[in-house]
C-alpha cells in the first residue's frame, strides 16, 4: 500500500487540471511501443516518422520500458495556474526548458537507476551531463506535439474538460474526500491521507503541496503519482467517458488526416501551390506547407517543380482512401479506422 499523507493545507489546494504534456508522453510511448489506443487506435505512420528526430528519441529513452515503474516528473510539468495567459502545452513546454540541473540530474540519474530494469543509455547520460538536455526535451515535446496530437487536441480536451466539471460538481456536492476516494477503484481516502493499492508499502509525506488532480485520456487505464520533483504532487486518472459519443468519423487523433490535411488532400483533385491552397482553404501559407511536408513525406501527395511554383496534387492511393473512408462513414462509424490502419512507406 502507498500512503500519501497530506494535510487540511494540501486538500484546500486541490484543483483540477488537464495535462497535454502527460497526454503527449502517454501517446509517444505508444508510438514508440507500436501499440495501439483502445479508443484512437493506432498513432499512424506520422508519429512514427516523428520517431527519427533525435529530441523526440531522447524523449523515448526517458520513457519506462519492460517493467520499468518510473518516468521522470521533469517530463510532465505539473499544470500551472497561467493558463489564461498563454496555451497549456506552451506553458509546460518552457518548465521543461526551465527544470534546474540539480533536479534533472537527481531524477534522470538517481531515480531511473533505482526504478529502471536497465542502465541509463550512455549517450542520454552524456546529454544529461553537458547541461543541454532541457532545451533538448523541451524541443522533443514541442516536435512531437506539432506532428502528432496538436490538431486533435480539441477532442482530447473536450473529455477532459467533461471529467473536470463532473469532478468539481462532485466535490462541491460530496466534497474533496469523497471524491478522492471515487477517481480509481484502487484509491481510497483515509481522511489524512490518500492511499493506493501497491504490492509493496511505502509512505510519502505531501504536506503543504498543491494536489493537482488530471484526468488522463490516452494513458488510461494506468494510474500515475508524481511527487518526485520538490513542491509537487500529481495525480494522474482515467477520465470518464473516454469514446463516448465520439464523432468517429473525424477520428482526429488515430488517423493521420485530420481536418486542415483532409481539407487540403480534397483540393488536392488538381495540382495547385501552396499559396493557391493557402488562399482556398483560409489556413496561412506556413500551415499549408507544413502539412503539405507531412502529407508528402507519407507519399499522400506528389510535388512538382513548374517555373517559380512548387505545385502539389494527391496520389491516386490517397484519392482511394479518401473514397474508402466516405463508403466507410455510410457503412458504419467502426470501419473507418482504415485510413490509418494503412500501411503507407515512409520516406
Amino acid at each position: 500500500m502507498l500512503t500519501l499523507r497530506v494535510d487540511a493545507n494540501t486538500v484546500s489546494r486541490t484543483r483540477l487540471a488537464p495535462s497535454p504534456a502527460s497526454e503527449c508522453m502517454a501517446w509517444l510511448k505508444l508510438t514508440a511501443a507500436s501499440g495501439r489506443h483502445p479508443v484512437f487506435g493506432d498513432p499512424g505512420p506520422l508519429a512514427r516518422a516523428s520517431l527519427a528526430h533525435p529530441d523526440v528519441a531522447l524523449l523515448v529513452d526517458l520513457l519506462p520500458q519492460n517493467g520499468d515503474t518510473y518516468r521522470p516528473d521533469l517530463l510532465t510539468p505539473q499544470p500551472g495556474t497561467d493558463a489564461q495567459r498563454r496555451d497549456l502545452i506552451d506553458e509546460q513546454i518552457a518548465q521543461i526548458e526551465a527544470v534546474a540541473q540539480d533536479d534533472l540530474e537527481t531524477q534522470v540519474f538517481t531515480h531511473t537507476r533505482t526504478h529502471w530494469n536497465r542502465p541509463l543509455l550512455a549517450t542520454t547520460r552524456r546529454i544529461a551531463e553537458s547541461g543541454q538536455m532541457q532545451r533538448h526535451l523541451a524541443n522533443g515535446l514541442a516536435r512531437f506535439w506539432r506532428d502528432t496530437l496538436a490538431e486533435g487536441w480539441p477532442e482530447l480536451r473536450s473529455i477532459i474538460h467533461q471529467d473536470i466539471a463532473h469532478r468539481a460538481t462532485a466535490i462541491a456536492t460530496h466534497g474533496v474526500g469523497r471524491t478522492l476516494g471515487a477517481l480509481h477503484p484502487d484509491m481510497a481516502w483515509a481522511g489524512d491521507a490518500i492511499t493506493l493499492a501497491k504490492p509493496w508499502d511505502a509512505e510519502i509525506d505531501v504536506v503543504g503541496r498543491d494536489l493537482v488532480l488530471t484526468p488522463s485520456v490516452l494513458s488510461r487505464p494506468a494510474v500515475i503519482i508524481q511527487v518526485d520533483t520538490p513542491g509537487q504532487f500529481v495525480f494522474y486518472y482515467p477520465a470518464q467517458r473516454i469514446g463516448a459519443d465520439r464523432d468517429r468519423r473525424s477520428g482526429k487523433i488515430a488517423q493521420v488526416v485530420g481536418n486542415a490535411r483532409a481539407a487540403l488532400l480534397a483540393d488536392l483533385e488538381t495540382a495547385r501551390s501552396t499559396a493557391e491552397l493557402a488562399a482556398r482553404t483560409g489556413y496561412t501559407p506556413g500551415t499549408v506547407s507544413y502539412h503539405l511536408s507531412a502529407l508528402h513525406r507519407a507519399r499522400l501527395v506528389t510535388k512538382a517543380r513548374d517555373g517559380r511554383y512548387v505545385l502539389y496534387q494527391r496520389t491516386a492511393h490517397a484519392a482511394g482512401l479518401l473514397e474508402e473512408a466516405h463508403c466507410s462513414t455510410r457503412r458504419s462509424s467502426a470501419s473507418t479506422r482504415k485510413l490509418t490502419q494503412s500501411k503507407w512507406p515512409l520516406t
